[in-house]
């Protein structure tokens, strides 16, 4: 069955610095030119229209111990989808997601493969679990299942430190990192602490997701090198309630990890003062719920992002990132519309009026 004409006027915040009064999406590809005359069947929606968000950091797929079955992603997927997530970057997933590509109705996903981690130091279920003598073999094995990233876990917490280390040394990295580049996909990687950073950054990582440990010299790094980052601030908020049970075994984690939770928004600010590549991702499944879009484009801002520099890591920014088209001429027509203008109050992004997937209109 053909797609329907669309006519989405107001609005149509093309890119940061450009606004047309409508555009057309014509067999479910946006057109700048109006639709030929014939077509009686036009459908209308109107107000303050965006590219469809980008999670960047979220995990259709993953529950709380591991892989969930289909109709669970299937529902996970859909949230994401009514809070205007129509591209997902999934940061690591231990199960076969593709059968979401067949699904019109769903968000489009670019999967990172599963999670990398050293031998116990993850969570149980999520990655395969490796030596360093292993890791560059996993990294060209995942490289791939994905979709043009592998996913590291770069630090956790050492038991037998008591605290959060490196999950392998900057010389394996570096090696590890070299084989994703030559198996032409880029690396990201879960970082809490700041050793991790200065090693991975050393080591020509391409994002890091989190970076909770950044400081001045990691920051200058990241900024000189052009390394992107994913604060996933609605995640961070619960280091407080992650740290908590290992109080009294682990006392340096625990303080560690309410330090870099007390100074988060300091932290991501300093990085965007400094020119760091700044993405929105809400690290949904596993712990979090999913739908969290809007919330982290708000986060940003209270780390000091313009509402325009926080929706632009959320849809033209990220979008250009992951290589992927916004509202072009002949792209598929994914777009939010809202009642309101997000420019003005990105709280506006909770509440979408219209969500065009694949130009059909799905909300």
């Amino acid at each position: 069955m053909d797609a329907p004409v669309l006519h989405v006027r107001g609005q149509v915040l093309v890119g940061p610095h450009e606004t047309r009064d409508e555009v057309w999406i014509i067999d479910g590809k946006v057109s700048f030119t109006a639709a030929p005359s014939g077509h009686t069947d036009v459908q209308t929606l109107e107000g303050w229209a965006l590219p469809g968000l980008v999670d960047a950091h979220c995990h259709v797929g993953l529950g709380h111990h591991g892989e969930v079955p289909r109709e669970e992603a299937e529902q996970q997927a859909l949230a994401d989808r009514a809070h205007g997530a129509l591209l997902i970057r999934d940061a690591g997933q231990p199960g076969d997601t593709r059968w979401i590509d067949e699904r019109e109705d769903l968000p489009k996903i670019i999967r990172a493969g599963r999670h990398i981690a050293r031998t116990k130091r993850y969570m149980r279920n999520f990655a395969h679990e490796v030596e360093q003598d292993e890791l560059e073999k996993y990294v060209r094995l995942e490289a791939h299942r994905g979709d043009g990233w592998v996913k590291l876990v770069g630090d956790w917490i050492d038991r037998e430190v008591g605290d959060l280390t490196p999950s392998w040394s900057r010389e394996v990295f570096a090696a590890a990192i070299r084989a994703a580049h030559e198996e032409g996909v880029r690396v990201t990687a879960h970082c809490f602490g700041e050793q991790s950073l200065r090693d991975l950054a050393a080591a020509g990582i391409d994002c890091i997701e989190h970076a909770t440990g950044l400081q001045e010299d990691s920051i200058d790094a990241f900024a000189a090198r052009g390394i992107a980052i994913v604060p996933t601030l609605v995640n961070i908020a619960q280091f407080p309630q992650i740290a908590a049970p290992a109080k009294e075994r682990f006392p340096a984690y625990h303080r560690h990890m309410l330090d870099l939770h007390e100074r988060r928004y300091a932290t991501i600010g300093a990085a965007h003062e400094a020119g760091v590549p700044i993405y929105v991702g809400t690290d949904a499944g596993g712990s979090l719920p999913h739908g969290l879009v809007a919330r982290e484009i708000v986060e940003l801002t209270k780390a000091g992002l313009t509402v325009l520099e926080a929706l632009g890591a959320a849809t033209w920014g990220a979008r250009q990132w992951l290589g992927r088209p916004g509202i072009e001429e002949g792209a598929d027509g994914d777009i939010v519309v809202y009642g309101a203008d997000p420019r003005e109050d990105a709280t506006v992004l909770a509440d979408p009026k219209g969500i065009v997937l694949r130009g059909r209109v799905v909300h």
